[in-house]
């Protein structure tokens, strides 16, 4: 039997297997609205068997968007243009789920294909906002520190996200507190100078990403689970690390989040990631045996015998691919054939099956 592709429950949801299709930006959207990319791009994973299809980093506000081109769920009228794409994913035997974000002071830049420097306002940029008015890189723009009634509205921001994912037709929500981002930004000591409630300690540092995640536990439906994915590492000197993430991880246990989803980086520019093979297993290892919470392995996963020993040994409940899945929609049901994992091909592809 393979681990891989038994299936995992988290509160009431049951996934037919452990490969979750990574949050990945497209930057296909226009003023945050998914269109029939984001439903060919995201459907085609369903299709193609993965158990959890989650949607980009999707922007809990205007200003808290990368590009202008993200995806948001500010609006009611963003829910609703959802909801053809989460049916699409429900009616094609995956679960639905949503990455909400804030890019803080890595917000308002190019996509990458057009550079991905910063924008100026007369470019279609906006200010971004960051626990300290320290910028990104020399070609970010620089943020402005956030006064406590930013900080209050970012954490409302983040619960009316959550509300319209319901509307949205969403079962799994996932808080993006990695990668550099506003909530990894308040992590991390390179990035956090504050003075005050929010700055200094870890317990203060962690105080805004617990803040958000209360809040979403809060109005998201207790049967559906809750996500955070975070940066275990920003493998620079002086900065956020894995002890820190195990205590991080431990109070957002407590808050009643059900799966960390195990990234690094991000937060510097000057990073020297060791970027190999499963680089980042480590991470979701640590954290699953540390604190007793479900972890999710992510980095460099490309082999099915690769995510089948990860799971065989314990190092994490779910697989998120992210580049494989893009260089290959139908990565699971070929994973499945590779380890004589028989499961159901979609009806209209039944032909195709090898051993049909």
């Amino acid at each position: 039997m393979s681990r891989l592709f038994s299936t995992f429950s988290l509160r009431e949801i049951e996934f037919r297997n452990r490969v979750f299709v990574s949050p990945m930006c497209q930057y296909s959207s226009e003023d945050g609205m998914p269109n029939d990319w984001h439903l060919v791009h995201l459907g085609s994973r369903a299709v193609g068997g993965a158990a959890m299809v989650m949607v980009e980093a999707t922007a809990v506000s205007p200003e808290g968007r990368i590009s202008p081109a993200d995806s948001g769920i500010w609006s009611d009228r963003h829910a609703q243009a959802f909801v053809r794409i989460t049916r699409f994913i429900k009616e094609n035997g995956a679960v639905p789920g949503v990455q909400l974000a804030h890019a803080g002071r890595k917000a308002s830049t190019q996509p990458p294909w057009l550079g991905g420097k910063g924008l100026e306002h007369r470019s279609g940029g906006w200010e971004p906002i960051a626990p300290s008015a320290l910028a990104f890189d020399s070609d970010y723009i620089m943020p402005r520190e956030m006064s406590l009634a930013d900080i209050d509205a970012v954490v409302n921001e983040f619960a009316s996200a959550a509300r319209r994912g319901i509307e949205g037709g969403f079962e799994a929500v996932e808080i993006h507190a990695a990668h550099g981002y506003l909530l990894h930004e308040f992590l991390s000591p390179l990035s956090n100078r504050r003075t005050d409630e929010y700055g200094g300690s870890l317990a203060n540092r962690m105080r805004l990403p617990l803040r958000v995640a209360k809040a979403v536990r809060g109005v998201w439906p207790q049967r559906w689970p809750v996500f955070t994915r975070i940066s275990a590492s920003d493998w620079a000197e002086g900065g956020w690390d894995l002890p820190q993430s195990i205590e991080l991880s431990r109070a957002l246990k407590d808050v009643g989040i059900d799966l960390i989803d195990c990234s690094s980086g991000g937060l510097v520019p000057n990073a020297k990631i060791p970027v190999r093979p499963g680089y980042q297993v480590p991470f979701s290892e640590a954290i699953r045996k540390e604190v007793g919470i479900a972890t999710g392995a992510v980095g460099m996963i490309t082999e099915p015998l690769q995510a089948e020993q990860i799971m065989a040994n314990g190092q994490a409940d779910v697989v998120l691919l992210a580049r494989e899945l893009l260089r290959d929609p139908y990565w699971p049901l070929h994973a499945a054939e590779e380890l004589g994992a028989d499961v159901q091909w979609p009806k209209q592809y039944g032909r195709a099956k090898a051993h049909a």
